[in-house]
């Protein structure tokens, strides 16, 4: 190694060194970082740690949830604000404390019924609007289900601290991860926690995803601001995940936004590539970001083959992300690449909130008397006319339970397929009349179940065929939303168009929201990163990239 690069590579790591020690010397109580993706955030909450016991991180997202619960063992008790909800309102209650994320669904499908009315329930409880009179109905069906949702149950431990504040529990060091993402209810019970507690939140306005839950960008900007001198605040600039080319792309992008008049008030941070021996390695090996213009059939092939091009290359291990803009692209590339002989596939997208007779009876597998698991049965066995005359029944007499009000034959029907799905629980042995009649009931289609099955049988050979290199190669596919939290060494973005990634109509208007959605695909990215067009015209992204960090894969 140069005496040259030597000395850049100590510079490097003073810079970084003096960004964090900054944040660790600092005796303020309530700290705003905001940290880029892969500018070691998580490092930063390690070292804030050590020493101290009591202390609480919190998230939105599961999946990062997940990965700091395992970084942070033994530091730090990981949850999302809900569950946290939930464990604060059952020491309050001194029970068990039921919790659903289709409650809120459930619920607007009984005010349809009860009160003629088509009410969105999250969005109250997201923006604090406590004495909206739809609020009142929620509660009393809350009660009568004997569940919260994810939404109503940090409105009610944040309206019981608003009340009570001496109960506000007290921790050593509270941590809060992905702060862009938080909404008002959320911000109000950050709020609270902090009355009695030092505190450090952690995000980026760049990343913002989570527009849908009335999440904002203004509050991490906001305690950022001079609006509230109380947060002490720092940046955490070099990101040691992404080549540089993938930084300086980014960069790009965010300075075409604010040339374009977008991400107005946006947090003025630097974004900077982190030298180092082993990234300078990569990022001089993958110095250009491939761009492919190819018909939708042919993304899974061109995708095969670029991974085969980069285990020849490295001749290691690595992992492969395939972010896409929707669901059904990302199963349909997945089903394809499994084709093709690659086995070790993770399709990673986050669960939709449709409510299926499978969800109703899990619930009463558990306990044959939760109304929630017979209000969702019901829903799936009765006719309109016979389900709307139960759930004014639920009004009229709410002392009863659901099974008190259900017709005994349909009660009994019910029975009949719990009992089935216990026997099968327990690798018990059951006719196939009666499993048929089960997958019937809950939609699983056995026809499309046993094709696939003996499909994958007939092609397990021809998968032995496929490149032994890269059959094994661990692989996720996912959407952007549920992209947050991974990265992988090499990155495909498929479907890279104007049609999916600019959401409005009129492909001219785009949103700060479009433009963070580019952000956070673009940055999982830790080595060579790949997008793919499945349209001729060239993606409005694309031209906000400088032309010199792109080149033609095609071929």
């Amino acid at each position: 190694m140069s005496e040259f690069k030597e000395t850049k590579y100590i510079g490097s790591e003073e810079n970084r060194s003096i960004h964090v020690q900054k944040i660790l010397n600092s005796q303020s109580q309530k700290k705003i970082v905001v940290a880029g993706p892969g500018t070691g955030k998580t490092y930063l909450f390690k070292e804030i740690l050590k020493g101290k016991s009591n202390s609480l991180t919190l998230s939105f997202v599961n999946s990062l949830v997940e990965d700091l619960s395992l970084e942070l063992y033994g530091l730090s008790d990981v949850k999302t604000l809900h569950s946290y909800a939930r464990s604060i309102l059952r020491k309050i209650l001194n029970r068990s404390i039921n919790i659903s994320p289709i409650l809120s669904n459930i619920i607007k499908e009984d005010a349809e019924v009860l009160i003629d009315q088509v009410i969105d329930f999250d969005p109250l409880f997201h923006n604090r609007d406590d004495e909206n009179e739809f609020i009142e109905f929620y509660k009393i069906r809350r009660k009568y289900y004997d569940y919260y949702g994810y939404s109503d149950i940090i409105f009610a431990a944040v309206k019981y601290f608003e009340k009570y504040r001496e109960n506000i529990p007290i921790y050593n060091q509270i941590l809060i991860d992905e702060f862009q993402d938080f909404n008002l209810l959320e911000v109000s019970f950050i709020n609270l926690l902090s009355e009695k507690s030092p505190i450090l939140i952690a995000g980026d306005d760049d990343q913002a995803l989570y527009e849908f839950k009335s999440a904002s960008t203004h509050h991490i900007r906001k305690a950022y601001s001079d609006e509230m001198p109380e947060y002490e605040s720092f940046t955490l600039p070099y990101c040691s995940r992404c080549s540089n080319v993938v930084v300086n792309a980014t960069n790009d992008i965010i300075e075409s936004s604010k040339n374009f008049g977008f991400l107005e008030g946006r947090i003025n941070k630097s974004f900077l590539y982190f030298d180092c021996q082993k990234k300078d390695e990569v990022s001089d090996k993958y110095s250009k970001i491939g761009y492919a213009q190819l018909f939708a059939k042919q993304i899974s092939w061109f995708i095969t083959k670029k991974i085969e091009e980069f285990a020849k290359d490295i001749k290691e291990k690595f992992t492969v992300l395939i972010i896409s803009p929707f669901k059904k692209q990302t199963y349909i590339i997945t089903k394809a690449l499994k084709g093709k002989g690659l086995q070790n596939i993770e399709c990673t997208i986050k669960n939709n909130t449709e409510i299926s007779l499978l969800d109703g009876l899990k619930l009463l597998l558990q306990n044959i008397d939760d109304n929630l698991g017979w209000r969702i049965a019901a829903k799936h066995i009765l006719n309109e006319k016979e389900f709307n005359g139960l759930i004014k029944n639920t009004d009229i007499y709410p002392e009863k339970k659901i099974k008190e009000l259900i017709d005994p034959d349909y009660k009994k029907h019910v029975k009949g397929i719990l009992k089935i799905l216990k026997q099968v629980k327990q690798n018990k042995s059951i006719t196939n009349t009666n499993l048929y009649e089960i997958f019937e009931k809950i939609n699983i289609n056995t026809d499309e179940i046993l094709q696939k099955f003996i499909k994958e049988d007939l092609d397990s050979t021809l998968l032995r065929i496929g490149n032994p290199a890269i059959r094994k190669i661990p692989i996720k596919a996912t959407t952007i939303q549920s992209s947050k939290g991974l990265a992988g060494d090499l990155v495909f973005i498929t479907h890279f168009d104007d049609k999916y990634f600019i959401k409005n109509k009129d492909k001219s208007i785009i949103t700060d929201q479009d433009i963070c959605n580019f952000l956070v695909a673009l940055s999982r990215t830790k080595s060579k990163l790949y997008l793919i067009s499945s349209n001729p015209v060239k993606p409005t992204f694309l031209n906000w990239i400088s032309e010199e960090r792109i080149e033609n894969s095609n071929s």
